[in-house]
């Protein structure tokens, strides 16, 4: 059996055929993306040369995704990272990024949990489990394979797209967090 704490070594052919060296056969970008869904690391290198390629690979799976209408990204967001790469504080964004996805996987986790302890009986529902699990392979897909829980907006019985005060509050000390987190990216640049 494989070490799934390992990453998945990929390599690429002079052919560009992608070649799974766990399972000994070749894999597309959806396969690759289905491992990452999984919560599995990935690393792409090229046979010839040795290059890590994984940035590339995994930037051309979001590229599909996003091309076939399946967005993720909002336009203002892309943007944002596109005006990033020309400007002397682009150098931040990174850091910022990984902290906002950081936040996001662990107040989404505090979310479920409470879910679960306020509501036992919601947690005790047929397809629960089903339902949890759609979510985490959602916020790994969305937050590039950080494992969380995702409820939604609504998902403590109000309506669909109404924030319950449980969320406000989340969702302010979110936006808090991201303040302080701002400010200490101010200092560094």
């Amino acid at each position: 059996m494989a070490d799934t704490h390992a990453p998945l070594l990929i390599k690429r052919y002079a052919s560009r055929r992608l070649y799974n060296t766990e399972t000994s056969d070749y894999v597309t970008l959806e396969d690759i993306a289905g491992f990452i869904r999984e919560g599995r690391e990935v690393q792409i290198v090229d046979l010839k040369s040795g290059d890590d390629l994984t940035r590339q690979y995994l930037l051309q799976i979001i590229a599909e995704h996003e091309s076939r209408g399946e967005n993720v990204l909002p336009l203002n967001v892309l943007t944002d990272l596109v005006r990033s790469y020309t400007s002397a504080t682009g150098s931040v964004v990174p850091q910022f990024l990984a902290a906002s996805f950081e936040m996001l996987r662990d107040g989404q986790s505090k979310m479920m949990e409470n879910m679960k302890t306020v509501n036992p009986i919601m947690a005790g529902m047929p397809g629960f489990d089903t339902m949890q699990a759609q979510q985490e392979a959602f916020i790994k897909a969305m937050t590039g394979g950080f494992s969380g829980n995702w409820s939604g907006p609504g998902a403590e019985g109000g309506a669909p797209g109404t924030p319950s005060s449980s969320e406000k509050d989340d969702l302010d000390t979110i936006k808090k967090q991201l303040a302080e987190l701002q400010q200490k990216l101010n200092k560094l640049s």
